[in-house]
């Protein structure tokens, strides 16, 4: 059969991609449900951050780092999360599905070393299947960290108050799982958690936006600290000046580009799939 039209070639690609990821979608289908398998990640996971990252003061620098380096090393939280994952505050809308929330996409080791690590754990967590969105959900009582230095932060949560409210008040993070993969594919943060009161009793914060998502501290040092490759990495690592001139390279090439004016914390355009180029560590991660 001919197909009439000059953008026939266009429709036919269209056509073959349509039938591709109907092929996919069907061959997934087929893949057995690894429930069994979640149930065991979730109690390691748990067990894993309440060690490494139990309750603390929300001011301690100490009990940061060790966590940091705990979940951004090779952690049971690393092995178990997807190539690519997106994170967020749960939809303030109770009935939203996560295909219309707003949520940002890391590489693992960003969200593993610059995100959760901002939290602490108790070890009390609970596994259910969630039929609606088709995956497993394991919930982790927590608390979050909201008195460190600014700079350890990704970037100045407190620009929009009503997220950095939610942040100081979460008392669990959500994690999706993909059943047929057994992999974390997103995070999530919320106030209204099921599984009790915060473990750690947090007094809100304040902090007002100057509007610079990086700057120069009093010793002249930029920040955030976390964000930049020498707070990632050990000094002695051979592959660090490489991958810092990699980095100005790129950073060039966007700056020329504009990214900035789209990929940034507060989501300017905005877009339900965010991706964040504003520092060495996000930008490298994508």
């Amino acid at each position: 059969m001919r197909i009439a039209g000059g953008c026939a070639p266009g429709g036919a690609l269209l056509l073959a991609a349509a039938l591709f990821a109907g092929g996919v979608a069907a061959a997934e289908d087929d893949l057995p449900d690894l429930g069994e398998q979640v149930e065991r990640m979730a109690a390691e996971l748990a067990l894993e951050l309440q060690r490494v990252c139990p309750p603390a003061s929300p001011a301690d620098q100490a009990a940061f780092d060790r966590c940091r380096r705990s979940l951004f090393g090779d952690s049971a939280l690393r092995r178990s999360l997807a190539p690519r994952l997106l994170w967020g505050r749960r939809n303030q809308d109770a009935g939203a599905l996560l295909k219309d929330t707003n949520l940002t996409q890391f590489a693992p080791d960003v969200f593993a070393g610059l995100y959760l690590a901002l939290f602490m754990f108790s070890g009390e967590h609970s596994v259910e299947y969630v039929e609606r969105e088709r995956m497993y959900l394991i919930r982790l009582q927590s608390a979050f960290r909201n008195r460190l230095p600014p700079g350890q932060f990704p970037y100045p949560f407190w620009h929009d108050e009503a997220k950095w409210g939610v942040y100081q008040a979460t008392n669990c993070i959500l994690l999706w799982v993909n059943p047929k993969t057994a992999r974390i594919v997103i995070g999530q943060f919320t106030e209204r958690g099921e599984l009790g009161s915060t473990v750690v009793a947090t007094q809100p914060l304040s902090p007002k936006f100057d509007g610079n998502w990086m700057w120069m501290d009093k010793e002249g040092r930029i920040q955030p600290r976390v964000t930049l490759f020498d707070g990632l990495f050990r000094q002695d690592n051979p592959y660090l000046p490489k991958l810092e001139f990699t980095y100005r390279t790129l950073a060039l090439r966007m700056r020329d580009a504009q990214c900035e004016n789209c990929h940034m914390p507060n989501n300017p355009l905005p877009m339900r799939r965010l991706l964040i180029m504003h520092t060495p560590a996000h930008a490298s991660g994508e």
